[in-house]
Order: C-alpha cells, then structure tokens, then sequence
C-alpha cells in the first residue's frame, strides 16, 4: 500500500493546517472522526482528514461484523488500525495526503 504526498487542489493555508491539525489528528480514532466532521465544517485540512477517518472507521465496524469469517475480519482489523496510526500521525505534522482506495471514498461523503 503506497503512501503519497500530493499538494491537495484546494487551498488549505498555514493557519488552517496550524489551527486544526491536532483536532484532524483525531480523525483517525474510532468514532471521534466525528468531531472534526461536525465541529471543524469551514477547516479544508480537518474535513479532508475526518472525511478519510470516517471511511477507517467504517471499514472497523464491518470488520467486526465479518470476523465471524476466520483470518478475513482480523486482517482487516488490523490494517485499519495500522492505517489509522500512520494517519494520525501525519494529520499532526500537518501533511495533507490521499490515503488510496480510502481517499476515493472518503470524497463521496458530504456534510451538510
């Protein structure tokens, strides 16, 4: 699973990266993707993060719905949660990066 930096075509600033990169960190913690979701609606940098935390978060829950399945549920299991602490802590350098096959995701959720 390759990792990229890309420079995000919206126009995040300093101050919103500086401002809310600790709360887009958060993001990545289980149900707390919420947070930034709901609270942090004008921040670029926090909803591209709690967008992309969301779809983790997701991913755990049908994990543990399907880890009745022997080996399938704990390998995804443990990839999201791998995954989230990569995340998380690149949310807190302040890095905007496109998580593959989540960042697709990730860009059909809307919040209004």
């Amino acid at each position: 699973m390759a990792i990229r930096k890309t420079k995000k075509s919206f126009a995040q600033s300093n101050t919103d990266v500086k401002e809310n990169r600790k709360i887009a960190a958060l993001s990545y913690v289980f149900i707390l993707c919420l947070v930034p979701l709901l609270l942090k609606q004008h921040s670029k940098f926090a909803q591209f993060h709690a967008k992309q935390g969301l779809v983790i978060f997701v991913l755990d829950v049908a994990a543990g719905i399907v880890s009745l399945i022997p080996l399938f549920g704990p390998v995804i299991f443990f990839c999201a949660v791998a995954l989230s602490v990569v995340a998380f802590l690149r949310a807190l350098k302040g890095e905007s990066w496109e998580i593959p096959l989540i960042y697709e995701w990730s860009k059909r959720v809307t919040v209004n």
